[in-house]
């Protein structure tokens, strides 16, 4: 089988520090030495996928390579007895799509420690319909929900609210009965974020406070936070008594300048979400709450649906803020 073909999106740097992307045809035998072999049917189009395609040495550090963090397929060989031939399975994050070859392909091969059983409940389409960016804001809403933060706590912030993580947040919050706010820099989308259940959609200057006040008065019961830097510093300084905010992403700025007066005056929590690295016993948890009690009824609406050859102009699309929502990559006919 090592001598048969697939195709797979490829991006390589010529000349020296200038990256080009186009779709080739491979061999499964170049694929490196791992357990599982996975025929890929969907994938999904990540910012850190974005990240990898334009070069950025932070997530990929050899180069040329195929990203894609996300992966759901069946198996065709294991050479563990924990996954057989025809099983469904789901593959994200981990070294993925970074340094190992990803699943903008028709085949993957990764370390069985990897790979999870699809959730029961959700088509392998649908599980790459929420892929890294649903189960990173079902991480934050289980982290709420576990806290507790009850609905009627107060309102949750959610930043970055036209992201794929943020508008999924926003159908889970109200699914579970939470009112919500959303943050966008995407005036036009207003409307479609208080049709996700988003009670008030403000924009970023209405979400940064550039007072220099050390606290502010007390609004959100919770956050989840996708951006990072001074609305994430606001959002902490503006939570209640008590509240929860869960922080994923960095998207306007890794730093955060904040005091610690919102920790020790009104006892606010900070829970880092990592996807990444996160432990197979947790995933299988969350996968689960979402292919049952979270599961959005509207979740198609969220989707914009491509083929492999569709990848690169969509690629194009994030890096000039033109997309919103999650992007299902599907390789049915990728060869």
């Amino acid at each position: 089988m090592n001598n048969e073909t697939f195709r797979a999106l490829w991006v390589e740097e010529d000349p020296p520090g200038r990256f080009r992307r186009r779709v080739v045809t491979r061999k499964i035998g170049d694929l490196p030495e791992h357990e599982v072999l996975i025929r890929v049917h969907y994938s999904s189009l990540n910012y850190k996928d974005v990240l990898s395609a334009a070069g950025n040495r932070g997530v990929t550090r050899r180069y040329p390579h195929t990203p894609g963090i996300d992966a759901a397929g069946v198996v065709v060989e294991s050479r563990v007895p924990d996954f057989v031939p025809g099983q469904e399975v789901v593959v994200s994050c981990y070294d993925l799509g970074m340094n190992t070859p990803g699943g903008l392909a028709r085949y993957i091969r990764v370390p069985a420690a990897w790979v999870m059983p699809k959730p029961a409940g959700l088509s392998l389409r649908r599980c790459m319909m929420y892929g890294t960016a649903g189960f990173t804001a079902a991480q934050c809403l289980a982290r709420l929900v576990d806290f507790p933060v009850r609905p009627d706590a107060g309102r949750i912030l959610v930043t970055g609210a036209t992201g794929g993580v943020g508008m999924l947040a926003l159908g889970m919050l109200a699914r579970l009965g939470y009112r919500a706010s959303a943050v966008t820099g995407k005036a036009e989308l207003a409307q479609r974020l208080r049709e996700l259940g988003a009670e008030q959609v403000l924009s970023r200057a209405e979400a940064t406070d550039e007072s220099g006040r050390m606290l502010l008065k007390g609004k959100w019961a919770g956050v989840v936070d996708t951006v990072g830097g001074p609305i994430l510093a606001t959002a902490i300084k503006s939570c209640r008594y008590g509240a929860l905010v869960t922080c994923c992403g960095n998207a306007a700025s890794p730093e955060l300048p904040l005091n610690v007066y919102p920790f020790i005056l009104r006892g606010v929590t900070l829970a880092g979400i990592d996807s990444a690295e996160s432990p197979m016993a947790t995933r299988r948890a969350v996968w689960q709450r979402l292919a049952e009690a979270w599961d959005l009824a509207n979740l198609e609406e969220m989707v914009t649906e491509i083929s492999l050859d569709g990848v690169d102009g969509k690629i194009d699309d994030i890096q000039a803020g033109r997309h919103q929502g999650r992007i299902l990559v599907n390789l049915a006919d990728a060869g």
